[in-house]
């Protein structure tokens, strides 16, 4: 006869030893990669773009480990435990967005010789100004989008430790900057990698485990209720969520930079398709936390879902060892993406305030090494403090409307811009204010000023199904009002991204590389 699952009984606020191991040796590793990497930085290329000498599979896996976020790890079981089926869109759109990437950006991009996403900004259009706005975007993702990872940080040190949740915001912050002002990219590379993996061993393994354990309970039925039965927002919110989580992919500045790694076009093309690969493989799996949430934690769905993922394993195979050491396994996991999302957020950030606002776009005159050190702290320091002061955020809520900014702003000005030669920096600055500007705002208006329900509710609070199309209307519109400012070196720029590899020889891409500098 099967066992009761309720009759089984766990403290949500027991601390885990074996977690509290796991915790520490995941941040020792990650200290000790980190370290590892900086011995092997040589000057600015290996702090941006590590020497572009990344190879393929070891790019994927570091695109996997930082794109794999705390809204990965713990948010989509959360949202799944919550609204059912319906959340797997969330997965969906994250898996997918790297189709579009592969099919319009990811090889242009990197034959671009940028090292920034500003950096391409300026070399596609000839424009300062259009540089210092995408700059401004920049930042304003890459902080927003590290808010929730430091957040969920806190909350599961918090959970593991019962130690405050700043302590958990601390630490991750705390080793990320340190490993990303001293290593930068070719640090950030080594440790993302490794990440990849742990968190994809520490989903997978405790989720047979659940697996066997249900099976041994009888199958007992999955519960439903009207939150899982009732669609969620509406079309116009799924819509809007496919477009923010599908284009945003193409927008997120974190994971654009890593394209900048590989040697060549071709070797960004690959990367894409290993990424397609690991993370659908990822995302196979927090489906099953979701779900026999709802057998087992389902007290968790009315208040903080996104912690089924910790407390899963002990609610349904009970007190013992089996439990406490999937329990640490993954609360290593959820760790590890804090660290490895941050690290590749934080590297981003850092050196686009080192590259385009100190350096004005010419890191190397400036000296590279003590000035990306600074950009790595003050990079640090501010999400950190948001982290510490703002209390109460949803992680995958969150993570979603960055990829709406995302998707309003780069997404529309990398398609035009690489496939466009009509594009001119007015018409490219202009949709970047009008889609990215709108949905900044209607991110700020969600989190501050909740509206009443409604489709006003749902359009602020997925605005991706208007902001996006509103950005591309605006940048051909204006692009066409001034056709007479495309820039005079257009076609050589475009016959650059779009030129078979064989055309790139390594003096023309040195002599490029050096001019960004």
């Amino acid at each position: 006869m099967g066992r009761c699952p309720s009759s089984r009984v766990y403290d949500p606020a027991a601390v885990n030893a074996y977690a509290l191991i796991a915790i520490a040796t995941v941040t020792v590793a990650t200290v000790a990669i980190g370290a590892w990497g900086i011995r092997l930085v040589r000057g600015t290329s290996d702090l941006l773009v590590a020497s572009r000498m990344v190879s393929p599979t070891q790019n994927a896996a570091a695109i996997g480990g930082e794109y794999l976020s705390a809204a990965s790890f713990l948010g989509v079981a959360g949202l799944i435990l919550a609204y059912g089926a319906q959340m797997l869109w969330y997965p969906v759109g994250f898996a997918a967005g790297y189709l579009a990437l592969l099919l319009f950006v990811a090889a242009p991009l990197r034959r671009s010789g940028a090292f920034t996403l500003p950096d391409f900004c300026e070399a596609r259009l000839a424009s300062p100004r259009l540089r210092r706005l995408a700059t401004a975007f920049v930042l304003f993702i890459g902080w927003f989008y590290l808010l929730p990872q430091l957040q969920g940080a806190g909350l599961t040190f918090r959970i593991v430790t019962g130690a405050p949740s700043w302590v958990g915001v601390v630490l991750v912050g705390a080793v990320v900057t340190g490993n990303v002002a001293f290593g930068g990219m070719r640090s950030a590379t080594y440790v993302q990698a490794f990440q990849y993996w742990l968190k994809l061993t520490a989903i997978a393994v405790p989720a047979f485990f659940l697996l066997a354990r249900w099976n041994d309970d009888g199958r007992p039925a999955i519960p439903v209720d009207d939150a899982w039965l009732a669609p969620a927002g509406g079309m116009v919110a799924t819509y809007s969520l496919i477009l923010a989580t599908f284009l945003g992919t193409m927008g997120l500045p974190h994971v654009l930079a890593r394209f900048y790694t590989n040697p060549d076009g071709g070797s960004a093309r690959r990367t894409t398709t290993i990424v397609l690969g690991l993370v659908g493989l990822f995302y196979l799996f927090p489906t099953v936390y979701g779900v026999l949430g709802r057998v087992y934690t389902p007290e968790l769905a009315t208040g903080r879902n996104d912690t089924v993922v910790l407390l899963l394993p002990a609610a349904a195979l009970g007190p013992g060892l089996a439990a406490d050491a999937l329990g640490a396994l993954v609360a290593a996991g959820a760790f590890a993406a804090f660290l490895s999302t941050s690290n590749g957020l934080l590297t981003s950030v850092a050196g686009v305030l080192a590259n385009d606002v100190l350096g004005r776009g010419r890191l190397a005159v400036w000296g590279p090494l003590p000035l990306f050190r600074v950009a790595a702290l003050f990079a640090g320091a501010v999400p950190m403090g948001l982290a510490l002061a703002v209390h109460g955020l949803n992680v995958s809520q969150v993570v979603g409307l960055a990829f709406a900014v995302a998707a309003s702003s780069f997404c529309p000005m990398l398609v035009l811009g690489i496939w466009w030669r009509g594009l001119t920096a007015a018409g490219a600055a202009a949709g970047i204010l009008a889609g990215g500007g709108s949905a900044v705002v209607a991110v700020l208006w969600t989190i501050f000023l909740p509206p009443s329900p409604g489709l006003a509710a749902d359009l602020l609070a997925q605005p991706a199904a208007w902001t996006v199309p509103l950005a591309f209307a605006v940048m051909v519109s204006v692009s066409l009002a001034t056709r007479r400012r495309v820039p005079g070196a257009v076609g050589a720029m475009l016959l650059r991204l779009h030129a078979p590899e064989t055309l790139h020889t390594p003096e023309t891409q040195r002599k490029s590389e050096t001019s960004r500098l």
